[in-house]
């Protein structure tokens, strides 16, 4: 049997978004939706791995997919050491800092975990691009108000990096020929400076920047010790009001954007100032990024499943298009972007990077 497949795995809190591509063909794809209770019920998102691959074979096995037939499993990637962009096979090493969470617990931790587990026994690559913890900062940058907290580069780096791809195609010009500020507007929100393709700085999604639909972003240190201090929440509380339980969410009582934007056509004036207030302090980071830029910034590119909200890109367009002109690539086609970065390693347009060599370089 010829193996000419590729196996996408994109493990999200709720759902673990799978597909099959050939060359670039994507023959099959599946958003594979987990009972929240179940999911709720584990300790750990690692000790959901079980599960998760049970429901990935269950679902080869329906397609009429063989693992035979496979000659790789790529995984979007998660929460491991801070290394640069790339295409990664994963170690043991690896294996090990996705099970603990090196630097956090997250749904995309499972990524490396379960390609491993499907492609070793075929003697197949499993592989990771662009995970959570990708970093390019530039040194200047990582440097915080205070030397016992370090600037960390965590974002949307494969949605983003497969965007500036896509939009530099457009243009038919090359990543490393542009300079951009590419926003990836979700449940968090990144807003990111690309020198040259070198994501050189960013808005860290779960604590800085703007607040998004479910996270508080930046807020008053002082105001949120105070809080932590309080005696009225416990530490799991206080992660929820900026992690998951914020922005929108805590405002609005929804994190969905179109069910803000149908409260505002309705006539609900503090739904409208709430979705203006995230959208002005977006336009506010831009304008606060593009210093990176020295203003020198060909493109700004909106992308996530929020900028297909028009309230939202024509609020941040009217605020930022004198920096450069705005682009809107509405969504994100992660499943896509991983399997464009394993082509180009193949192809021999990029190196296939080892994580272990990394982490010791970085």
């Amino acid at each position: 049997m010829q193996r000419d497949k590729v196996l996408i795995i994109n493990p999200g809190s709720t759902s673990t978004k799978v597909a099959i591509f050939k060359a670039e063909e994507n023959i099959f794809t599946q958003t594979l939706s987990h009972n929240i209770e179940k999911i709720r019920a584990f300790d750990s998102v690692v000790s959901q791995f079980d599960f998760r691959k049970e429901v990935i074979l269950s679902w080869l096995d329906e397609i009429g997919v063989k693992t035979s037939e496979l000659t790789a499993v790529v995984a979007r990637g998660g929460m491991i050491r801070s290394i640069p962009s790339g295409i990664y096979a994963v170690t043991d090493f690896m294996q090990e800092d996705l099970r603990v969470g090196f630097q956090g617990e997250h749904a995309s931790n499972l990524g490396g975990l379960l390609a491993r587990s499907i492609a070793d026994p075929e003697g197949i690559g499993a592989y990771i691009v662009d995970p959570v913890s990708v970093d390019e900062f530039i040194d200047i940058a990582r440097i915080s108000g205070h030397p016992a907290i370090k600037r960390s580069a965590l974002s949307h780096a494969l949605n983003i990096k497969a965007t500036a791809h896509k939009v530099a195609g457009d243009l038919g010009r090359l990543i490393t020929e542009l300079n951009m500020i590419v926003v990836h507007l979700g449940g968090g929100i990144s807003v990111v400076p690309m020198e040259k393709g070198r994501i050189i700085d960013n808005t860290r999604a779960d604590s800085e920047g703007p607040f998004s639909p479910d996270r508080s972003g930046g807020n008053p240190v002082g105001d949120v010790a105070a809080m932590c201090f309080s005696g009225k929440y416990t530490e799991k509380e206080m992660l929820q009001k900026t992690n998951s339980k914020g922005g929108l969410m805590s405002h609005l009582g929804t994190s969905d954007v179109r069910e803000v934007e149908k409260r505002i056509k309705e006539g609900d004036k503090k739904a409208k100032l709430i979705l203006e207030a995230m959208c002005y302090q977006i336009g506010k980071q831009i304008g606060a990024v593009a210093t990176c830029l020295k203003g020198d910034v060909d493109v700004i590119v909106l992308t996530g499943g929020v900028a297909y909200s028009e309230f939202v890109t024509s609020y941040i367009e009217e605020m930022v298009s004198f920096i450069a002109p705005v682009k809107i690539e509405a969504g994100e086609d992660e499943l896509a972007a991983l399997n464009n970065a394993y082509l180009r390693m193949i192809s021999g347009e990029n190196r296939l990077k080892v994580y272990d060599d990394e982490v010791k370089n970085n």
